[in-house]
Order: C-alpha cells, then sequence, then structure tokens
C-alpha cells in the first residue's frame, strides 16, 4: 500500500513546467491529452493526398490497405524525428505524415503514364529515388472541405464557428492541462455539436444532379461500424516502377520538402523554444524525411514530410515535450494496427476540423513573420519576400499558365505555386548580394 509520504515524492517527480521542455517526465494522462491533440492536427491532412492520389489512379479497390500503411508509417517516422536513431531524426516534436505538397506532381506523372496501378508504381518508384536524394541533402546539412456538395453552407460555418469559439474561450480563460489542450477540447466539442445537430436538423440534401447526398457535417458511424478490429499493414502492395521522366521532377520537389521541413524545424525551435535550430537538427530533420519518404514508399505511401499544422500547435501552446507527441505517434501507429480506432478519428467532420485550423494555420503564419522578422528587414529580404509569393500565388492559382511550356515544366510546376516559391526565394538567396550592414555583422 502506497503511503501519503510516497504519493507526494512520486508527485514531486512531475514537474508542471516539464511539458514546456524538450525532455522530462509528464504524468501519462496529461501526456496522452496533448499527444492526441497533435494526432488531431493532422489526421485528415495526412489521409488526404492519399485519397486524392489513389483515385486519380484509380485505385478504388487498394486504397483502404494503403490509407492503413499511412497511420503506421507516419507513427513510425514521427518516432524516429523524436527519439533519432543516429544521425537520423531531429530529437524535436516534428510529427510526420504524407506530403500535400507532392499532389500536383503525383497527379502529373499519372496523367503521364496512363493511370492505374502502373502509374501508382511510378509515383511510388520515384518517392523511393528522391526520397533517399533528399536524405544526401540532409547529409550535406542542407541549410466541409472545398469539393463537397454542401461546401459554404451555413451549417458548415456554424460548426467551425462553434469549435473555433470554444478553443478561444478554453484557451485564454483556463489555465494549466485544460488551455494546452484547447485544440483537443474543441475538436471533441464540434463531434459532439454535430452528433447534436443530426437529431434536430436534415442531415441530407439534394445536389445539383438531383441526387440526394448526406451532409458533411454529419458523422459517419457506418465506416466505424465497417472497419476490421485488426489488420496487419501490406508491404510493397504495389510493385514499384522507375521512369526517369518521373524521378527528375520527384527529385527536385523533395529540394522543395526538404526546405519546407527546414522551415518547420526553425519555426518548432523559435515559437517552442525561443532559439534557432542547430545545424544537427536541420540535419537530422531532413534526413529522417527523406529515408522516411523512401519507407513509405515500400508500403505503398506517397512522400512524407513534417506537417506544419503541429508547428502552428507547438507555436501556440508551447508544448514540446517529445514524451508527449510520442503518445500521439504510438496512437498513429495504432491507428495503423487497429482500423476501428483509425475510423472514429477519419469520420470527423471537415467543418470541425476547419474550426480548429483557423488557429493553427494562423499561428504558422505567425511563426513566418517571426522567422522573416528576426533579423532587420531589408531591401534584400523584401525582394525575396515578394518575389517568392508573387511567382507562388501567380502559378498556383493560373494553372494555364504553364499550357504552352515543355511536358517536364508542367509535370514540376503545374498544380501548385509552392515549387514556383520555394525555387524562387532559394536562387535569389544564393544570386543576390547580401546587404551591406549583413557583410559586416559576419566579418
Amino acid at each position: 500500500m502506497q503511503t501519503k509520504d510516497e504519493g507526494m515524492s512520486r508527485e514531486k517527480q512531475y514537474d508542471p513546467e516539464n511539458i514546456y521542455r524538450l525532455k522530462g517526465r509528464v504524468p501519462f494522462g496529461k501526456a496522452l491529452l496533448l499527444g492526441l491533440q497533435h494526432v488531431l492536427a493532422m489526421y485528415a491532412g495526412n489521409l488526404t493526398p492519399i485519397i486524392l492520389i489513389t483515385g486519380i489512379c484509380g485505385l478504388g479497390d487498394i486504397q483502404v490497405s494503403i490509407l492503413q500503411n499511412a497511420m503506421l508509417v507516419a507513427g513510425l517516422i514521427t518516432l524516429v524525428q523524436l527519439f533519432t536513431i543516429g544521425p537520423v531524426g531531429a530529437g524535436l516534436p516534428i510529427v510526420m505524415g504524407a506530403n500535400s505538397s507532392f499532389i500536383g506532381i503525383c497527379g502529373n506523372i499519372a496523367a503521364m503514364t496512363g493511370g492505374g496501378i502502373l502509374a501508382y508504381g511510378t509515383i511510388l518508384g520515384a518517392g523511393l529515388i528522391g526520397g533517399l536524394f533528399e536524405t544526401v541533402l540532409g547529409f550535406n546539412s542542407f541549410a466541409g472541405g472545398s469539393g463537397a456538395g454542401d461546401y459554404g453552407a451555413p451549417i458548415n460555418f456554424l460548426v467551425g464557428a462553434i469549435v473555433l469559439i470554444i478553443i478561444v474561450i478554453v484557451k485564454h480563460f483556463t489555465k494549466g492541462i485544460a488551455s494546452n489542450s484547447a485544440i483537443l477540447i474543441g475538436i471533441v466539442a464540434g463531434y459532439v455539436v454535430c452528433a447534436i445537430f443530426s437529431l434536430f436538423l436534415p442531415t441530407t440534401y439534394i445536389d445539383a444532379s438531383g441526387v440526394v447526398q448526406t451532409c458533411s457535417w454529419v458523422l459517419d458511424w457506418s465506416k466505424v461500424a465497417d472497419a476490421k478490429w485488426f489488420a496487419l499493414p501490406e508491404f510493397l502492395p504495389v510493385s514499384l516502377h522507375f521512369n526517369f521522366s518521373a524521378i527528375f521532377p520527384m527529385c527536385i520537389m523533395f529540394i522543395v520538402s526538404a526546405i519546407e521541413t527546414v522551415g518547420d524545424t526553425s519555426g518548432i525551435t523559435e515559437g517552442g523554444l525561443g532559439r534557432e535550430a542547430t545545424d544537427r537538427e536541420l540535419s537530422g530533420s531532413i534526413i529522417c524525411d527523406g529515408l522516411g519518404s523512401s519507407l513509405a514508399s515500400l508500403f505503398g505511401v506517397t512522400p512524407t514530410t513534417s506537417f506544419s499544422q503541429n508547428v502552428g500547435l507547438i507555436t501556440m501552446t508551447r508544448v514540446v515535450n517529445i514524451n508527449c507527441i510520442s503518445l500521439g505517434a504510438l496512437f498513429l501507429v495504432l491507428c495503423g494496427l487497429f482500423p476501428k480506432l483509425a475510423a472514429v478519428i477519419s469520420i470527423m467532420p471537415q467543418s470541425v476540423l476547419g474550426g480548429a485550423a483557423v488557429m493553427m494555420f494562423a499561428s504558422i503564419v505567425i511563426s513566418g513573420i517571426q522567422l522573416i522578422t528576426k533579423e532587420k528587414v531589408t531591401g534584400r529580404t523584401i525582394t525575396i519576400v515578394s518575389v517568392a509569393l508573387g511567382l507562388g500565388y501567380g502559378l498556383g492559382s493560373s494553372t494555364d499558365a504553364l499550357n504552352l511550356m515543355p511536358q517536364m515544366i508542367q509535370y514540376l510546376f503545374g498544380g501548385s505555386g509552392i515549387v514556383p516559391a520555394a525555387l524562387a526565394a532559394l536562387i535569389m538567396n544564393i544570386v543576390l548580394p547580401k546587404d551591406k550592414e549583413v557583410c559586416e555583422n559576419q566579418n
């Protein structure tokens, strides 16, 4: 039987400030809540690229098994980022998952190869080689969703607004674990709100084609009922194919992914730890990003990367304890082994996630602004940021602008403004002469 003194001694082992430190013991229940918050922040984003790319390739028959693998791979790679294996991993609270930045180039490769299982195998083969290419960059220390029939319906705005309001109230009018778990509390509240609405409001609508559709805010519990209790992941569910025309643009895209990872890693250290990322942390995060993408391809999963949603969450809460985040990663692994558990999260309405995303993505923007303005904003900085944003937004929103360009250029830049923005910033940062004051300070 535990004595009073033993209980008090055990409580003293848990410093409440440990959640704001990379390492340190945190009570299991508290750590689990904070870890699950990170899973909910990235869950839909991790599945969306797989759903879209397998849909483009027409692989509906094996989509479920690939989605299961995506959860398992995300959890395993996140654990490596957290705890590191030799030079692999940053030792920072970086959450990994399928990279939506690759949707455009994967769609172009699918169109180039005619779709089907061959197209998806070509994407995976290019991802395997591209991931190894990014790994080399790391060793060199390379410094209601849209589309739904009821998209924009007032009730979707209402659900999202309720979630956002609850998050703001909990974040700023409570303290301790409640305040730090504001995102999780808001999302759970969103589930409850949707369940209540379904009791009193119509759950279907007639679309423009006259077909009856289920409203996007409705919780589809049938997916949970149909999901298996346990299933082992399938290794090489799709045979890999290697095509240079796909590998080359994919490698260029992995340069962009490495830049994104550098930004996320820097955002975590700046926003959560109040310091710059070390070369070791940047290198480890990129190596893990690359090797993780190569591993993902062996399980039929598209390239992975760090999730900016989680960077925003860390910036907002300052909770960086890797032991907390590791419980979220273990939950992802369990989702990969127990599909019924994953199904409970997968039925989250987009409007619920959207309400939480407002806070998270706004935090990402603030984190980026802090990085840009940490040093004196000069004409050189303004030029680089302006050109990158202009090209990225312009080409990203005007896909027809590249119709007359060579096919390889269309594969690389079509469908997303991320690639032109990143490459423009990278090239200009190398080419433009540094400001005189900066050079004098470095000397």
